[in-house]
């Protein structure tokens, strides 16, 4: 017993006053100042797009056969219980974050969650050809179910897809906790703010950053460690960043950027063009263009000469 409040100062009453202190010094969100109600559940959401996972690409994520009938019933399920789920999580971060009234909270969930469901099938859509421009960009992919089932890009892509369509109906937090839980898992940052057009390819992925106010066209490919970033955050006259402007690279149509490259400000890749590795752009490039890193230069010494 001395053993263990060795060095605490503290007999039994040890955790009391910590509890005391830790309550005391509690706040509610900076942001809201609104802390009585109840915040949206992480776990839940997370079930949720889980859950959308598995019905936009039925039988790859659950062990039933779905011959039939039992598609429509497996599908029906899964956006049942995504209505109620996400419904309720809506309805609390309005409440939350917009200090809405608890029935006008509840009327613009359902009618957020109904706009949202109503765009599932164009969401299938367009990862339907992300997985087709996977499949056909990298010469190790056997088979689409290869792909769907265990490619990293796919993964974020499909949170980020799902992410997007939250974010365009304006509710809060939440695409941001969908799109960081496909981060936390592939190592793929796609803020949900930004726009990325169908046939969509990320090779390996690890270290990918693709920010807000981004605009990706159709069939763009890029790599390992690509940053689509800001040059630069101008400030107010208070010295503080001014939010909701385009600060984000334009992509456009057909462009490959290899590994390590980073795209810094609002400046437009053109059609068709090629970046290579690690290069770093803060211009405009032509469409058509190829942009690589200078030739290292190298020197040779003899007998230590130069040194």
């Amino acid at each position: 017993m001395a053993a263990a409040n060795r060095g605490t100062g503290h007999g039994p009453n040890h955790l009391e006053r910590v509890i005391e202190e830790l309550s005391a010094t509690h706040h509610p969100s900076p942001g809201t100042g609104r802390g009585r109600y109840l915040l949206p559940s992480h776990s839940q959401l997370v079930d949720t797009v889980q859950t959308l996972r598995a019905v936009l690409f039925p039988g790859y994520l659950s062990e039933w056969d779905l011959g039939g009938e039992a598609l429509r019933h497996y599908i029906g399920a899964g956006l049942d219980r995504v209505t109620h789920t996400l419904q309720e999580q809506v309805r609390r971060v309005l409440v939350l974050e917009e200090e809405c009234d608890e029935t006008e909270a509840r009327e613009r969930a359902a009618e957020a969650t109904i706009s949202f469901l109503g765009q599932l099938p164009e969401v299938r859509r367009l990862l339907l050809t992300d997985v087709q421009a996977a499949y056909e960009g990298d010469p190790a992919a056997r088979s689409h179910d290869e792909i769907i089932l265990s490619y990293p890009g796919l993964l974020a892509i499909t949170s980020h897809r799902l992410a997007h369509e939250l974010y365009r109906l304006d509710i809060p937090l939440l695409p941001r906790i969908w799109s960081e839980e496909a981060h936390s898992k592939t190592g793929i940052d796609i803020h949900p703010g930004a726009r990325i057009g169908e046939s969509f390819f990320i090779d390996h992925g690890t270290g990918v950053v693709v920010g807000e106010t981004c605009r990706i066209g159709r069939r763009v490919r890029i790599y390992q460690g690509v940053t689509l970033g800001a040059k630069s955050f101008p400030l107010d006259e208070e010295g503080n960043p001014i939010k909701g402007i385009d600060r984000h690279p334009v992509v456009e149509d057909d462009a490959i950027i290899y590994s390590g490259a980073t795209i810094l400000g609002r400046i437009t890749i053109g059609k068709g063009s090629v970046i290579g590795g690690n290069v770093w752009l803060t211009k405009d490039v032509p469409p058509g263009s190829v942009v690589t890193q200078s030739r290292a230069k190298e020197e040779r010494f003899e007998a230590g000469g130069g040194i």
